[in-house]
């Protein structure tokens, strides 16, 4: 075969459509989503070359719209994963000695694709099936995604190159392994980018997976397998299968070539997968790498210093982006007493503009909660806010789930700074604020420290440097992505890499190197160029 030491495109950001009125690209995705909407799929289960109908289906339907059925899917069993193990592991060989380099050209031509022929089907898709805007659906479905593909494989070069000294007569050599086994993808509903990517990473670095997407997101996940398909990804290498968790767990956390789990969600959800692996341990070929983005109580901060437009704004876009279901979602701000009055009234006034609909109404930036599970705990929790005699609803507290999932964008202000609201993360459209006495700043930040058992993201306001820089250093554990004079949402890939630390998870960084060197095992390799023939030293005389 023919060799070379090949140079990766370089990677860059995707530009981001905007959809402004009158553009074609608003009339395309529009005519997409139109199409989808009026129309049904029939989503199989990926597994090998197979596509998998079992015959009992669940409906798949809008959260904005949750009598109208836009597909079916099929559901599947413990058979099912097991067929999915064995189709990723008989795949592997195969794979894992594909040349790199022809790996990096699939997942290449998987973000043309998105880019391009498939831009405004996967944007529709995602906005039918998550509920999300036109614009948060494009940075998400399409650019963030498109950006996964591209910087993977500009990191996977940046990996491999990295090698070790040699001295005199010794050639080393450091190469990189996919994981012994197969590696299970455990995707959220919040991200067609996360849904992609957590599989992908994986299989780019020679592994071969199981995937299993969160129900309301199977619809835009169909989607990225028919890319991947489309890109040239060979039979076997990602295995879509639909169960429920506990059942792809009791298959998949007994098998002895378990190498990994890859996965965003709940903490609850993965101390306990956690907890699961830890007692298996001793029925492993290997040690599985546990790579976990969680929860998140993201927090904005804010000194007197501040200018109160820039803290409205942060925390309208911050708070209700995408009705808050967001891992990175501002929902808890702390305000000093000189400043809170004008923030009030700007927010307020922010608020009173937002329209509420469908997203397939561009006007609105306020869409529907995914599904009924989350708007009856979001409507508890705002209930629960009714009730208290120490924080009161200044904006928002409605809701509605007669057609769709909604619930008003909602606004809570406490003088209890470990109100409830405070500490749990909601996972909706809740954004609580507590204001502090400017003297108070000082402990303030010790509080922010200590209120959550979450470190995902957080952000500090302050015209004052020294301030921005004594909030960085406070709060160094309080967040693994830290925003100054910006709301902690939209971190870009090869930009802000992303991902928390205690119950936020591992923070092993999606969106940088160090996420994909989870999902390889070195080895290392001495040779010797030509071996000595005495055992004796110099040193024996």
């Amino acid at each position: 075969m023919s060799n070379g030491i090949f140079n990766v495109p370089v990677a860059a950001n995707e530009p981001i459509y905007d959809y402004a009125p009158g553009t074609p690209e608003r009339e395309a995705l529009l005519a997409s989503y139109k199409a989808q909407f009026n129309a049904q799929v029939d989503v199989p289960m990926y597994i090998g070359g197979e596509e998998v109908r079992t015959g009992n289906t669940g409906n798949l339907t809008p959260p904005h719209d949750h009598q109208h059925v836009i597909g079916t899917f099929h559901k599947g069993d413990a058979s099912h994963v097991e067929a999915a193990i064995e189709a990723a592991l008989a795949a592997k060989d195969r794979w894992s000695n594909m040349p790199w380099e022809h790996r990096a050209s699939i997942f290449l031509k998987a973000a043309e694709l998105i880019s391009g022929k498939y831009r405004y089907t996967i944007n529709a898709a995602t906005m039918l099936a998550q509920g999300k805007n036109c614009f948060q659906s494009e940075i998400d479905s399409v650019c963030e995604l498109a950006d996964f593909l591209r910087f993977n494989v500009e990191y996977m070069t940046q990996i491999y190159s990295e090698q070790p000294e040699s001295s005199p007569g010794v050639w080393n050599r450091m190469e990189y392994r996919p994981l012994e086994g197969f590696v299970f993808a455990l995707t959220p509903f919040n991200f067609t980018a996360i849904a992609g990517n957590l599989p992908s990473s994986a299989a780019l670095m020679g592994n071969t997976v199981v995937w299993k997407p969160a129900n309301s997101q199977i619809y835009s996940a169909n989607v990225v397998m028919e890319i991947f398909r489309e890109a040239g990804l060979p039979d076997g290498v990602i295995n879509l299968v639909y169960v429920s968790g506990p059942v792809a767990g009791d298959v998949i956390f007994e098998h002895k070539d378990f190498a990994g789990i890859h996965f965003t969600g709940s903490t609850g959800v993965f101390q306990n997968l956690w907890k699961t692996i830890g007692n298996n341990i001793h029925k492993y070929r290997s040690y599985p790498r546990i790579v976990g983005e969680t929860g998140g109580k993201d927090f904005v901060v804010v000194h007197p210093s501040a200018k109160s437009k820039e803290v409205s704004t942060a925390l309208s876009r911050g708070a209700f982006e995408f009705q808050g279901q967001k891992c990175s979602a501002a929902s808890r701000a702390y305000i000093p007493q000189s400043m809170w009055p004008a923030v009030k009234e700007e927010l307020l006034a922010d608020l009173a503009t937002f329209k509420m609909g469908t997203p397939e109404d561009m006007g609105n930036f306020i869409n529907a909660v995914i599904d009924e599970k989350a708007f009856d705990k979001i409507a508890s929790y705002i209930e629960y806010v009714k009730e208290q005699s120490d924080a009161e609803i200044i904006a928002g507290g409605g809701y509605d789930k007669s057609k769709g999932y909604f619930i008003e964008p909602t606004v809570v202000v406490t003088t209890n700074p470990k109100f409830r609201t405070m500490v749990e993360e909601i996972f909706g459209p809740v954004l609580t604020i507590y204001v502090y006495a400017d003297a108070d700043w000082d402990s303030m930040l010790d509080l922010v420290d200590s209120t959550s058992e979450y470190a995902l993201t957080g952000s500090i306001f302050s015209g004052d440097r020294y301030i921005a820089i004594e909030a960085t250093n406070r709060l160094e554990n309080a967040a693994g992505n830290f925003y100054i004079n910006d709301k902690p949402t939209g971190a870009v890939v090869g930009q802000q890499p992303f991902g928390g630390a205690r119950g936020s998870g591992t923070n092993d960084k999606a969106g940088s190197y160090l996420n994909l060197l989870r999902w390889v095992n070195a080895r290392t390799i001495k040779e010797t160029l030509v071996p000595t023939t005495d055992y004796r030293y110099p040193f024996l005389g």
